[in-house]
């Protein structure tokens, strides 16, 4: 059985390169029966997704106040 340890270390290098069908299955059950994992795995996703937009300029958007001021929350 696939530790917590382990669990996270495969989700770091499925962003490097493509897991093996063992590791694919190894992961997928340990996330089944662990929500923790679970959700580490699906933040990893979201956050890859913003960096390729970010990286493909999506972030050279200014955030601006209505009249061209710039927000204050920024």
């Amino acid at each position: 059985m696939m530790n917590c340890r382990t669990a996270t270390h495969l989700f770091s290098e499925r962003q490097e390169r493509p897991l093996g069908m063992g590791e694919r299955l190894s992961l997928r059950f340990h996330c089944m029966m662990c929500l923790g994992c679970a959700n580490y795995g699906r933040h990893m996703d979201v956050l890859r997704q913003i960096t390729r937009a970010y990286a493909q300029g999506a972030g050279d958007v200014q955030d601006e106040a209505p009249g061209g001021a710039a927000n204050p929350r920024a």
